[in-house]
């Protein structure tokens, strides 16, 4: 009887202690993403974002980063991915999925941005207010830009908007190639991770990206020329980034582990990342800076003038959109408007 009992407390402690260790496993999060393992994105935004929610959850959610498309697809595909639950958590381009989330794209209207932080939160702020239901079906953590766009070209500088005429030039979405067609430029819209090839093959003549994410891309070894809008104005363009999570996976959550991924989720989330993103502008456009021959040209106040001409058109036509789905697109043009000045100041 005795060692029956004996026998019977040993198991019973070696399940308590089974149970114990897998009661303490955390709970892990694939989170996926578009660029390189040496991405500022990588290394410092989602996993700043990873160190988090580890910290105060005090280690019951970790996360798995997957960079450069590593679990499959491509960067297009990678909201579903989200939605899908491919991915736990993804870092993508809203403007990927063209139409899609055409009320959150109004942040890319040429000289609409100010700076990334400012424009990141009026970003989150506008969504809220006008354009949920675009992620409705997601558990959406962040919506950021980065910082000013800018030109890189093989041949030569772009000093003025004649400049464009005839050149193949990359956009990143719908919106920004619709700029460059209105520039001069024959746009030819593709995600950044195919820049490289494109500009090594004579596919494109140049591209527009911000210097953050420029030198990672070899562009400063396969083009000569940067061309770049002054700081005291607003930028030639930004770019608008969704970080969706899995809807079934954030509810699967026990409530004091949904209030972790709360915490670490909305404004000042988006505002972070727009703000890390670019202030590695600086050190991306030390590369150019630091490459023999290399020609930096600052487009002239007088020639921006221009350009805000030239590219006026595209506010009526989002407003148009908006119209048509039975919004009040000046109203929201207005508000975005608004909200980045607000933050700006």
């Amino acid at each position: 009887m005795n060692r029956f009992l004996k026998q019977t407390a040993v198991a019973a402690g070696l399940l308590c202690t089974t149970w114990a260790a897998h009661a303490a496993d955390p709970i892990v999060l694939k989170v996926h993403h578009f660029l390189g393992p040496q991405s500022i994105q990588h290394t410092t935004m989602l996993k700043t974002w990873c160190d988090n929610i580890a910290k105060d959850s005090n280690n019951r959610l970790a996360c798995q980063i997957y960079p450069a498309m590593q679990l499959g697809g491509s960067p297009p595909q990678l909201f579903d991915q989200a939605k899908d639950g491919v991915a736990d958590v993804v870092w993508t381009v809203a403007g990927y999925s063209a139409g899609r989330f055409a009320r959150s794209q109004v942040f890319e209207l040429p000289f609409m941005m100010t700076n990334a932080a400012a424009t990141s939160r009026a970003a989150w702020d506008f969504v809220q207010k006008h354009a949920q239901d675009e992620y409705k079906d997601v558990k959406l953590l962040a919506i950021h830009v980065h910082g000013p766009g800018v030109f890189f070209t093989k041949n030569k500088p772009i000093t003025k908007m004649e400049d464009l005429k005839g050149l193949k030039m990359r956009g990143p979405t719908a919106t920004i190639t619709k700029m460059l067609a209105n520039m001069g430029a024959t746009p030819v819209g593709m995600p950044v991770p195919q820049v490289p090839e494109a500009l090594s093959k004579g596919v494109i003549d140049g591209a527009v990206i911000p210097y953050e994410v420029a030198p990672g891309l070899k562009v400063h070894e396969l083009t000569k020329f940067a061309s770049e809008t002054p700081k005291d104005q607003p930028a030639l363009y930004t770019t608008v980034f969704a970080v969706p999570m899995n809807k079934a996976k954030y509810e699967s959550l026990p409530a004091d582990l949904k209030a972790v991924i709360d915490k670490n989720s909305g404004r000042e989330l988006s505002a972070f990342l727009g703000s890390t993103q670019e202030g590695n502008d600086v050190p991306g456009r030390k590369a150019f800076v630091d490459t023999a021959g290399y020609t930096i040209t600052q487009i002239s106040a007088a020639e921006i003038d221009r350009w805000k001409k030239a590219t006026d058109n595209l506010d009526d036509e989002w407003v148009a959109d908006m119209n048509k789905r039975g919004l009040n697109g000046k109203a929201m043009l207005d508000d975005a408007r608004a909200l980045v000045q607000q933050y700006s100041k």
